[in-house]
């Protein structure tokens, strides 16, 4: 502390802490933060017009579960095809992942759109598919009409049986 003090009405303010006239004190962090979190909280939402816009359009056009596909869906053999994204942050990623997918955490799809294809099947997947779901919503307003989320996300993708969940839920259907 720079000894640098203010005296208010029964408030003496630090550039640590507040201290009231009733001896309780407050770490001037937490006021500013405090401030910061009213001013947002009180603040109205600001829509961008163009991107409501686009979203609406959107919504009017896909179908019900458009841009959803399952597992099992999924032969063994198409699994080359598809530019698999893992959603997920850089720490799950490198715990575990479908092979051949790339990490790009859902906050940055816009972002790097640049090095998602346009010209081959695109699979988003992230733990359940909710952050996924996000992120291909994004990329289909963004013109991707390529972008698959994958539904139930890598957790259901490992228990239905990976690479091979459609050979499994065909020879299910068999018996």
């Amino acid at each position: 502390m720079d000894g640098r003090r203010r005296q208010g009405v029964g408030v003496l303010i630090t550039l640590k802490t507040i201290t009231y006239m009733n001896g309780d004190t407050m770490p001037f962090k937490l006021i500013r933060a405090t401030a910061v979190a009213l001013a947002v909280i009180a603040s109205p939402a600001i829509a961008n017009e163009q991107a409501v816009d686009e979203m609406a359009a959107y919504l009017d056009f896909v179908e019900y579960g458009g841009g959803v596909i399952f597992a099992e869906q999924i032969p063994h053999e198409d699994w080359p095809r598809f530019h698999v994204i893992d959603a997920r942050d850089a720490g799950q990623f490198a715990k575990d992942h479908i092979p051949g997918s790339v990490n790009l955490e859902w906050r940055r799809v816009l972002a790097e759109r640049d090095s998602i294809p346009n010209d081959k099947p695109v699979l988003i997947y992230c733990n359940t598919g909710s952050l996924s779901a996000q992120a291909g919503f994004a990329l289909r307003v963004a013109g991707y009409e390529n972008v698959r989320i994958l539904q139930g996300g890598f957790e259901e993708w490992k228990a239905k049986g990976g690479f091979d969940a459609a050979g499994k839920a065909a020879g299910e259907a068999k018996h």
